[in-house]
């Protein structure tokens, strides 16, 4: 049975939608899995053992989208999931669809007279987006009100059990995490905490400010057995990252490893891979975390907290300002206080350490 998933957009929703993948095996148990996905994202999902086959498609190139439509069309797929609302993945789902008689579309796709729409199975998720039917004041509402976690959505929609993000990793990329660690002596002494703490260019709000961040290490370093912070972010956050570690060296006396800018996709994820806990935004790192099953606190603001399922694995700190979750990117985070995510990052770590010796 062939199967098609439509899901380019952000690198984290990427990632988390592979939690479908193995609810769709148990329904589906013969299904052949092609991903379409944009270039970026590949590596997020090329190394699941669910997935057969990886199209890469850039949308904003006009060749690109004609050339995957004309591949595609031919393979004559039972099932299609599109997962993305932009006008060029509605459009590739409806003409793939067209070309794959007896096929079960769920999600958006092209209306006849050229309207992005949904199918009914798939209103559950697309009622709270940008294609609402209800128009974006109440689709907003919805989301704000929604406590039900994407991989549930998803499943329900699906009509499959929930599941859980993976993200199998290369050799290559653990033996770089490994040599990392020994040249930094990154498990020398205590903890290792991961410092997330920024979200790239668009959310500001997603971030915890820099003087909050130089608070929460020195409130864990005075908790905490000799921790190590790692600090974690993408190019965005070269200048962000360079004044923590800079002031974090000079006001207290936490011992700090930067991790640096310019990893590989799958080289920042073998060292978040090494943490003993995560301290996150919700970002990319925050949804390889939970794929990588490694202990989180992952605080939220402008986003919706309950889309997100940590699985056992943290706790989610939340923004009680009224504007929270209202998708703002200069929403109010003055509750994201450095007591609550200590207290939560703390509870954490000593529930991971219980258990890991229970399991001993």
């Amino acid at each position: 049975m062939e199967l098609l998933i439509l899901k380019t957009g952000a690198l984290g929703d990427v990632l988390r939608t592979t939690a479908i993948l193995p609810g769709l095996r148990t329904r589906y148990p013969q299904m052949r899995v092609t991903w379409v996905t944009a270039p970026a994202a590949r590596d997020l999902v090329a190394l699941h053992p669910e997935v057969a086959r990886v199209v890469e498609l850039d949308v904003s190139e006009d060749a690109s989208l004609h050339s995957t439509g004309e591949e595609l069309s031919g393979v004559g797929f039972q099932r299609i999931l599109s997962l993305d609302d932009e006008e060029p993945m509605c459009r590739l789902a409806s003409r793939i669809h067209a070309a794959s008689p007896g096929a079960h579309l769920t999600g958006a796709f092209l209306a006849e007279d050229g309207s992005r729409t949904y199918t009914e199975d798939a209103a559950p998720w697309f009622d709270m987006g940008l294609l609402s039917r209800f128009g974006k004041e109440r689709a907003d509402a919805m989301k704000r009100e929604n406590r039900e976690s994407q991989g549930a959505i998803y499943a329900r929609m699906l009509g499959i059990e929930p599941g859980r993000p993976e993200l199998p990793l290369p050799d290559g990329a653990l033996a770089f995490a490994a040599a990392f660690a020994e040249r930094t002596d990154l498990h020398g002494a205590g903890p290792v905490i991961g410092l997330n703490t920024g979200a790239g260019g668009r959310w500001e709000s997603k971030r915890l400010p820099p003087d909050r961040v130089v608070e929460l290490a020195r409130e864990l370093d005075r908790r905490l057995d000799r921790p190590t912070f790692l600090l974690f972010g993408g190019p965005d956050e070269r200048e962000r990252n360079a004044r923590i570690a800079e002031r974090i060296a000079r006001e207290t006396e936490a011992r700090l490893v930067d991790a640096g800018v310019e990893n590989a996709l799958l080289d920042f994820a073998a060292l978040l891979d090494r943490v003993d806990l995560l301290v996150t935004s919700d970002s990319l790192a925050l949804h390889i975390a939970l794929a990588r099953r490694r202990p989180v606190v992952a605080f939220f603001a402008p986003t919706s907290a309950a889309e997100i399922d940590v699985a056992g694995l943290g706790e989610k700190v939340v923004s009680t300002a009224p504007d929270a979750c209202t998708y703002r990117p200069d929403v109010d985070t003055s509750t994201l206080t450095v007591e609550r995510l200590a207290d939560a990052a703390c509870r954490v770590l000593a529930a991971h350490a219980s258990r890991a010796e229970a399991d001993a």
